[in-house]
Parts: C-alpha cells; sequence; structure tokens
C-alpha cells in the first residue's frame, strides 16, 4: 500500500486540531525540557565583522560554539527584510497557489520545491514544520521557474539573497581559514564547486508544543550554514550539554558551522548541533542558506592541522555518500560524522 504523504503542518495548525497527530509525537527523551536551567543565561557569541579583531572573535566562537551571530556584514538589512518578507508572503497565500509548486517525491529526500518531510525513511518522527527549498548555486541548478509566480518580486528577492548570502559566506571561510593559520583560500578551495541551497521554514503555532520539535537534533551536512530568522525565536543550540536558546537579532546573521568544515580543520572547529522548538501561540519562519560542497567532492582533513600531538580524526569522505548516509539514517545529532571517527 503506498503511503499517504502527510499533510501540510500549517492546514493541521489551522484547521485547529486540538492533540498532536502521533507521527509528530516526539518520544520522551527527544522533548524539549522547560529552559529553567542556568544554562538560559548564556547566549551565543556575537562578532562584528566590520572591526579589525573579527578573525580572533571568530576563532574563540567556533572552538567554543561552532555558532555565532554576525553583524557588520555588508548585507543590507533591505534585503534581510525582503527575504523574510517574501518568505511569509509564500506561506500566507491560498493552500491551492502553495500546492503548485509542491516537492515531487519522486525525485527523493529534499528534492526543490514545497514541503513537509526531508527524510527518506518512513518510520521517523515528523517534524513540526513546513518548507520551501530553492536550488539556487551553482547558476545552472538555478531555474526560477520552479519557484512561486504569485507573490510580486519572489524570484528576484531569491536571486538577489542567493548572491549575498555567496559573498558573505566566502568572506567568513577566508576568516575562518586565517583563523587557523592556512591559506585565506583553503577551505574554499576544499569545498570545491559551491551547491548552494536555500530553505525558507515555516513553523505554525503547535497544539501540544512540549510534545514536538520543529526541527530535531542535527548538525549540519555541509560547509557552513547562514540563516535568519523572525523575532518570534524557537532556535536552540547544544553547548556543553545543555540546549541554549538563540534570541532573534534582527539585523545579524547567524552562522551554524557544519560537519565538512569540521572534517577539514581536524576538529579544531565542531558543527553545531541545533534544534527548532515550537509553541502554541505564534507562527515563526527562519531562512536557512546552506553551502556545500558538490556531490562529487572528497572532503579530506587538512595535513596542516595534522601531527603526532594531533592525529587525523576523520576518514576521508565523497560528500554525496555522505548526503545519502544523513538522509537514510536520519540525522540525530551527530550521528552521521561520528561514524567517520578514526578510532586512535
Amino acid at each position: 500500500m503506498e503511503t499517504a504523504s502527510p499533510a501540510r503542518v500549517q492546514a493541521l495548525a489551522e484547521a485547529g486540531v486540538p492533540h498532536l497527530p502521533p507521527q509528530y509525537v516526539q518520544p520522551p527523551e527527544h522533548r524539549p525540557a522547560p529552559s529553567s536551567h542556568p544554562a538560559a543565561a548564556l547566549s551565543i557569541p556575537v562578532v562584528d565583522l566590520s572591526f579589525a579583531s573579527a578573525a580572533d572573535a571568530v576563532r574563540a566562537a567556533c572552538e567554543d560554539w561552532g555558532a555565532f551571530h554576525v553583524i557588520g556584514h555588508g548585507v543590507p538589512v533591505e534585503i534581510l527584510d525582503a527575504m523574510r518578507g517574501a518568505g511569509l508572503a509564500f506561506f500566507r497565500s491560498p493552500m491551492e497557489d502553495k500546492l503548485r509548486f509542491a516537492c515531487d517525491p519522486a525525485r527523493g529526500a529534499a528534492a526543490e520545491g514545497y514541503g513537509s518531510r526531508m527524510l527518506a525513511n518512513d518510520d521517523s518522527v515528523l517534524d513540526w514544520r513546513d518548507y520551501f527549498d530553492h536550488h539556487t548555486l551553482p547558476e545552472s541548478r538555478r531555474n526560477p521557474s520552479n519557484w512561486p509566480d504569485f507573490v510580486p518580486g519572489y524570484r528576484e528577492t531569491i536571486v538577489k539573497y542567493s548572491n549575498s548570502m555567496k559573498d558573505l559566506a566566502q568572506r567568513l571561510l577566508q576568516i575562518i581559514s586565517e583563523s587557523l593559520n592556512l591559506p585565506p583560500s583553503y577551505i574554499e578551495e576544499a569545498v570545491g564547486e559551491v551547491y548552494q541551497n536555500i530553505t525558507i521554514s515555516y513553523y505554525s503555532p503547535c497544539p501540544q508544543p512540549d510534545l514536538a520539535l520543529g526541527l530535531q537534533s542535527h548538525s549540519d551536512m555541509g560547509a557552513i550554514t547562514l540563516l535568519i530568522q523572525d523575532g518570534v525565536g524557537g532556535l536552540e543550540v547544544m553547548k556543553d550539554g545543555m540546549w541554549i536558546p538563540v534570541a532573534p537579532l534582527p539585523d545579524a546573521v547567524l552562522v551554524i558551522l557544519a560537519d565538512q568544515t569540521e572534517i577539514i580543520t581536524n576538529g579544531r572547529y565542531k558543527s553545531s548541533v541545533h534544534r527548532a522548538v515550537v509553541n502554541a501561540e505564534r507562527a515563526r519562519l527562519s531562512v536557512a542558506t546552506f553551502y556545500d560542497p558538490s556531490k562529487s567532492r572528497k572532503i579530506c582533513t587538512t595535513p596542516l592541522l595534522v601531527s603526532r600531538d594531533e592525529p587525523q580524526k576523520y576518514r576521508d569522505i565523497v560528500y554525496g555518500d555522505y548526503v545519502s548516509s544523513w538522509y537514510s539514517k536520519g540525522p540525530k545529532g551527530k550521528r552521521n560524522i561520528d561514524a567517520l571517527l578514526i578510532q586512535q
């Protein structure tokens, strides 16, 4: 019997379902606990890229957190606002318009378009989220006819935002390389031709937010992720075994290190485990820009960061194999990168 595709989360929320459907109920060990612990007082670093000391601040943030806000990043706030506005306009549009741009399930996990389920396995608990995923780089993947035509200026906004995030990601990877005493272009060259996806996520109000997650705990697959969110909040990052809320900063861009950067840097810089929690009152919107290698790219640890005292931690991996594993097994924290650990 063919499995029916899950209902859109937004449709469930707007229908006023009083209880969470069973497929969205997280097992007890994964449910969000009330954030009453003292760690709630911690907050992720904010780095001003216009300061001369930015590289030192980036080094400290990458070693200690794997995630940090950047301000003074040079991306006009109008572009950030336009991107958030376009995403909100899409999700506030009639369902029949949105469904014209639905993901094609036949194209496998993470197909471009409007969807609610990214993982391939049918037995996984579903996230309380809908999304629109855009393939934006290299430009040969960029086909604006796959993107909504009913929101004025939507397609132009995606292109402009894509280009701005590419420039910022390149700048950040240069700073990250230099902070490790590597040549500025080192990590970018290790990543090779960049595949960029932009995913707008929409987290509807949830009838039982203590039982659900908007996005389960995971670290990102690629090199670096750049995220903006609205003022609602809900993103959390793992720090020393505790979940720390990431308070929204409207003009900032959140930098999240991903697994391939951890492999390249021999674990000096850690990818960030993060998740999204939901609430009962307000919808939340975020926009994540993923900056990833091509599927055929082999990712290797830089020999300059390997020594007798710091032996190589991870096996080399072809990125496409890593992606296939991630989607077939599911994320679950850092289990995919942990599978590459070399037993010392």
